[in-house]
């Protein structure tokens, strides 16, 4: 829904890692999105509206605008840390890191805590 299909047919490319994901995406910002305003709530804009709008009637996508600051949360919420995006004129990065071995202990402390001896 996001990506630039002109001048190029380069797939979405996932890289994993030990440490995190990268997701390279074809298509830099584009319209009224800026690296400043990028993720943030109300700010959208479509380069493929048709595309966008079929998404939303089929499920896919619940609000426009909001779907950055959603996995965001999802991350914070899962002890990652925030996704890092990059953006290039004809592409953009998103790192998806993994859980760092603190923040696994401290869900794995969290969890002990709360499990019933019953």
């Amino acid at each position: 829904m996001h990506r630039s299909y002109e001048g190029t047919n380069s797939a979405i490319m996932v890289y994993w890692f030990d440490d995190r994901i990268e997701i390279i995406n074809g298509g830099g910002l584009f319209g009224r999105m800026t690296p400043e305003n990028f993720g943030r709530a109300g700010f959208a804009d479509y380069r493929n509206p048709d595309i966008a709008e079929v998404m939303k009637v089929l499920g896919f996508v619940q609000r426009f605008g909001v779907g950055v600051q959603t996995a965001q949360n999802e991350l914070i919420e899962n002890h990652n840390k925030p996704a890092e995006f990059t953006h290039e004129l004809t592409t953009t990065l998103c790192k998806v890191w993994s859980r760092t071995e603190v923040q696994q202990e401290k869900q794995e402390r969290h969890q002990v805590g709360t499990k019933s001896k019953y």
